[in-house]
């Protein structure tokens, strides 16, 4: 079990604020490149946005264009994830181990876990309201499924089980997409009981569930689509 920032006053003696805004910003400049925008608005030159939910996802790119695009989508918002949780990790987990006149793997590696929830966050938020789209970006499910994959097996494990068997169950995506963003925090607690990463999973999950709102509303109306394999050219989700 890592010790935690909280209990640990060694912890603190890692990388400095500039470090960490550095991740931040080039998490978040990461996110910012949504593949459902940059796929349909510069290749289809047909912005998904203005089709069915208007949402920047996977979902409505896929039920408005279908095709092999769709896999351009995915990969775009799967390797951004992954490019921006990989830096944060390095980058504050080196910076930390490098303090000092030997090499510290202890606090390396709990600034390293920092480094993965702290990208991770910054790229979601790049992801939703990306700068260079007007701050109207997607929901942040494909990539907070890879930055899960990316943070540990076992947050994967019931944030995508979880969601793959609701959405079976029931064809409706958003249920699975809030069972993600909603079981993300506790599963972090029980993986990382640490306050700080604790309160970072609690935000990341909190973002993915607000961004279901409009979700939550037509699912208790009984109006929410559900997921279909046939195109739709029009339609709300």
């Amino acid at each position: 079990m890592l010790n935690s920032f909280y209990l640990d006053p060694n912890a603190i003696t890692g990388p400095g604020s500039l470090a960490i805004f550095i991740v931040a910003a080039a998490a978040y400049f990461c996110g910012c490149f949504n593949g459902a925008v940059i796929v349909s608005k510069y290749i289809l030159r047909d912005d998904v946005r203005n089709h069915g939910s208007g949402n920047a996802g996977l979902t409505n790119f896929y039920r408005t264009f279908g095709g092999p695009l769709t896999f351009v989508v995915i990969l775009t918002d799967v390797l951004k994830a992954v490019a921006a949780v990989l830096f944060g990790s390095w980058f504050l987990g080196y910076y930390a181990g490098a303090n000092g006149y030997a090499f510290n793997v202890r606090i390396s590696t709990m600034w390293a876990l920092f480094g993965k929830y702290w990208a991770a966050l910054f790229c979601l938020l790049g992801h939703m309201f990306p700068a260079m789209f007007h701050f109207k970006g997607g929901k942040g499910i494909l990539s907070g499924g890879a930055i899960a994959l990316m943070i540990d097996w076992r947050v994967a494990l019931v944030v995508w089980g979880g969601f793959l068997i609701l959405t079976a169950l029931t064809r409706y995506v958003s249920l699975g997409s809030l069972w993600a963003g909603a079981s993300f925090p506790f599963a972090t607690w029980f993986c990382y009981p640490d306050p700080v990463i604790v309160t970072l999973g609690f935000i990341l999950g909190g973002l993915v569930v607000w961004q279901h709102r409009g979700n939550v509303r037509r699912l208790l109306s009984g109006t929410e689509r559900k997921l279909s394999f046939h195109k739709k050219k029009e339609g709300g989700a």
